[in-house]
């Protein structure tokens, strides 16, 4: 892919994500405020988290991760014939093995919610309700990881639009599901159940189009010995843990926050919400990209270009990922009185809120440095490596969970802060051992200048701190919210604008971020 179609396919992919996040946004907002944080709200965060956990686990991550590099490797060998046979095998088997697990765990709901929401089975009444909100969200599972699959056909082809637009229906039909169905059913709640699940179908619908016009929308064949889906096999096992243990550390976190106090569930749902829009908008966008490009060098042996391609990327991620930290955690209180204090949701789940956001904000960084290291190994077929590493982010972060519960309940400061602080510690252990092992192999290293950057990124940094904190003192918090969020935005905007200035001023110059 040439540096400036590699550049621009990332800005289509961050300004669509952009678009999805913003929308994300006023999702949560809407959410909160008609449900509250607690009681059904957490029954339905649940209820989603598992068919989305799976998404991210298999789909968007195991399954992209292995599919994309063996299809790119086909384009590059094979003739068009047989990346249409590729296509059908592997959409056949997919199609084939997500059925069952759907019509598996619709049967067997409420023993899915006992093993991931246990502290839920002595309230009757919620467990039900979650149980019947899985039967109705779980098919979502199935439509969403066809679309992972179209998506991941279409980035390999330098198509960017369609799979990044995608998160923006899934948006679109639960803020409707909230304002408008919602009032319609006895259960309000339930309606949501339906809105993601038309979601998930509406995802996949968009991608078809483009499909057709590559050639490659085929009938699904099931065929599991078929060269190319074997391989996609052996390499997907092992990365369910390589490159989604952040939804598992993520996932085991609602586990424990199941077990204390009402509220503990949407508490740490808003600041994951808030936690992944930075990673959402840069970190995931670019993770995207490069995959097909990583694995295009790798099939071409082209080690230079490989490295390079990292590098510009973790230009990009330190940019952003190093000040989005810092101003979340230093505007988590602000942010969220001004978001999502409205309706049910009150000044006490807010706070709540902004203590989980703090314990999350500093992880932001290790979260987005994981989206590019790992596709480094993927792309070389190497999951073996990512798999090890996951495993002991896992390990780890249950470990961190015990340890910073405990030290929260002797400080007497609420549990779920704990549980948020074990994640950052995970994901920098999980970022830090990937990069361990790209350096020790030569795949990639911080090269000398880096030493520069860093400095100049840290004093950028700095001063836009510095600026935030002296604006702190002079939120509205008392006045209505409209003037709540100009005032989060004009402090936003000037902790942004001291950020570039000073970066300009220590000699950072445009030309620095640009591959090559």
């Amino acid at each position: 892919m040439a540096k400036s179609r590699l550049f621009r396919s990332t800005m289509v992919v961050s300004s669509m994500t952009m678009l999805s996040r913003i929308l994300g946004l006023v999702r949560d907002v809407v959410l909160l405020g008609v449900f509250g944080a607690g009681g059904l709200m957490d029954a339905f965060l649940v209820a989603f988290k598992i068919p989305n956990f799976l998404r991210r686990l298999f789909a968007e991550g195991a399954f992209s991760q292995a599919f994309v590099p063996v299809l790119s490797e086909y384009k590059e060998k094979y003739s068009l014939q047989q990346v249409q046979i590729l296509v059908s095998r592997t959409s056949g088997a997919l199609l084939l093995v997500l059925s069952m697990l759907t019509v598996v765990v619709i049967l067997i709901a409420p023993w899915v919610v006992t093993l991931f929401a246990p502290g839920f089975a002595d309230q009757p009444d919620k467990f039900a309700i979650t149980a019947e909100l899985l039967r109705l969200t779980f098919p979502y599972l199935l439509f969403i990881s066809m679309t992972a699959f179209a998506s991941g056909i279409l980035q390999s082809y330098g198509r960017f639009a369609a799979p990044a637009f995608a998160p923006v229906l899934l948006n679109l039909c639960m803020i409707g599901g909230a304002l408008i169905l919602a009032p319609m059913f006895d259960t309000p709640i339930m309606a949501l159940g339906y809105a993601v699940a038309i979601a998930g179908l509406l995802q996949f619908l968009i991608q078809l189009p483009q499909l057709w016009q590559q050639k490659l929308l085929v009938a699904p064949k099931i065929d599991f010995q078929h060269e190319g889906v074997r391989r996609i096999l052996k390499l997907m096992l092992p990365a369910i843990f390589g490159v989604s243990v952040t939804q598992i550390n993520l996932l085991l976190n609602t586990v424990f926050a199941s077990l204390m106090i009402g509220g503990s569930v949407s508490w740490l749902y808003a600041a994951e919400r808030m936690s992944e829009l930075p990673l959402g908008l840069i970190g995931v966008a670019i993770g995207t990209v490069i995959l097909p490009s990583l694995s295009k060098s790798e099939a071409q042996k082209d080690d230079v270009s490989f490295k390079k391609t990292i590098d510009w990327a973790a230009r990009l991620i330190i940019l952003v990922g190093v000040p989005a930290s810092a101003a979340l955690f230093v505007l988590a209180d602000v942010l969220m009185q001004a978001l999502f204090l409205r309706g049910e949701f009150t000044l006490r789940d807010a706070q709540m809120s902004a203590l989980a956001l703090r314990s999350m904000a500093g992880g932001i960084l290790g979260f987005m440095l994981i989206k590019i290291f790992a596709p480094a190994f993927f792309a070389r077929q190497d999951t073996r490596t990512p798999v090890k590493i996951g495993i002991i982010s896992v390990i780890a972060n249950m470990v961190f969970s015990v340890i910073f519960i405990g030290i929260f309940y002797f400080l007497e400061m609420p549990l779920h802060g704990g549980l948020a602080l074990a994640t950052t510690g995970a994901a920098f252990v999980n970022a830090g051992l990937l990069y361990y092992f790209l350096h020790k192999r030569d795949i990639f290293r911080f090269g000398p200048h880096w030493n520069k950057l860093f400095t100049q990124f840290a004093i950028s940094t700095g001063s836009m701190i510095g600026v935030l904190y002296l604006m702190l003192p002079y939120f509205p918090t008392d006045e209505a919210q409209w003037q709540r969020i100009i005032a989060l935005m004009i402090m936003c905007v000037a902790g942004a604008l001291v950020y570039g200035v000073v970066l300009l001023a220590t000699g950072v110059r445009p030309r620095q971020l640009k591959h090559g």
